[in-house]
């Protein structure tokens, strides 16, 4: 079972697949974690969650912690797979907890109430290739790996 989880191959694809979804997810991490590039930080994105979206706290932190060590993890290629499933499950809550309701795309010109879903669809399918994939070339998790 380790093995199933950890192999990967040498390919390029999914090394450029982890890296640009792990650093797109771990930009919108330091947002709600550190309040960088214009986010609330951690105290005011837990109070978004709690309060606005109804979500329990702990679902609140994992999400945080999801988008911040977990992109991490996943642009080093550590745990790819398990990642990449969390990557999975963590956009479709997103949709269906809060962007359903705004169609399908971004409000790129502030003309909509909210957020559509286009952006998860695209996050979606690039965690579902890393969960088939694995990491790719120079991730950690071989290292996992028995010989």
């Amino acid at each position: 079972m380790k093995n199933k989880l950890f192999e990967t191959s040498e390919s390029y694809a999914p090394l450029i697949l982890r890296v640009i979804l792990g650093f797109v997810v771990l930009m919108h991490g330091m947002q709600k974690l550190l309040g960088l590039f214009g986010g609330l930080g951690f105290s005011k994105t837990m109070l978004f969650f709690t309060e606005s979206v109804g979500l329990p706290w702990i679902m609140g932190f994992l999400i945080i912690t999801l988008e911040t060590a977990g992109a991490i993890a996943l642009i080093i290629g550590l745990g790819t797979r398990v990642i990449a499933f969390c990557y999975i499950m963590l956009p479709l809550g997103m949709i269906f907890t809060t962007h359903l309701k705004n169609g399908f795309f971004m409000n790129w010109f502030g003309t909509l109430k909210g957020e559509g879903y286009e952006y998860f669809i695209l996050w979606i399918g690039m965690a579902l290739a890393l969960f088939i994939l694995g990491g790719g070339k120079y991730a950690i998790d071989k290292n996992f790996i028995e010989k």
